[in-house]
């Protein structure tokens, strides 16, 4: 019986190091799935920076935008480069923090706070967004993006009347 304890003991310690691999392993997957993809990240800081071009050069030449707080919608990379900038000139410190994505083959959603201080507004907003970007083929650009928010929320926090729109250009 003792000549069988040595050989019981490796193999419990194999056991416990096979277990410990794969527990390492599966753990390394779960960051790599908790970290948002490249292309969300690019997106992220697009709409954190200054310059609108760099949203735009995100999407396929005949990408969409959608925002359906406002209802609005552009296409092509120009169009929305100009939705940045008017974003821009309508919301001060206008920010996204990405909070939690899901990958489900060609579409990312993306759980996010919107934030920023629209201008004139006695207060700054910060709100939950859902985005659904669809991307190309290779998983380079996005085709489409669709921005889900309560514009109602954003206005209450801001201190605005709910009839309240964005100016027009």
């Amino acid at each position: 019986m003792t000549s069988r304890l040595p050989r019981a003991v490796t193999m419990l310690t194999a056991a416990a190091a096979l277990c410990a691999t794969a527990t390492t392993t599966a753990h390394a997957a779960q960051d790599a799935e908790r970290r948002p993809p490249r292309i969300v990240n690019e997106w992220a800081r697009a709409w954190n920076g200054t310059d609108p071009q760099a949203l735009g050069a995100l999407f396929t030449t005949d990408g969409t935008y959608t925002d359906e707080g406002l209802g609005v919608a552009f296409h092509g990379r120009q169009e929305i480069s100009g939705w940045k900038a008017r974003a821009d000139n309508t919301i001060d410190n206008v920010h996204v923090t990405v909070r939690a994505t899901h990958r489900d083959g060609d579409r990312i959603t993306v759980k996010a706070i919107y934030a920023g201080h629209l201008k004139g507004a006695p207060k700054p907003f910060a709100v939950p967004m859902t985005t659904l970007l669809d991307l190309d083929k290779n998983h380079c650009l996005i085709t489409s993006d669709e921005d889900r928010y309560s514009l109602a929320t954003v206005l209450s926090q801001s201190g605005l009347p709910a009839d309240w729109t964005p100016p027009t250009d």
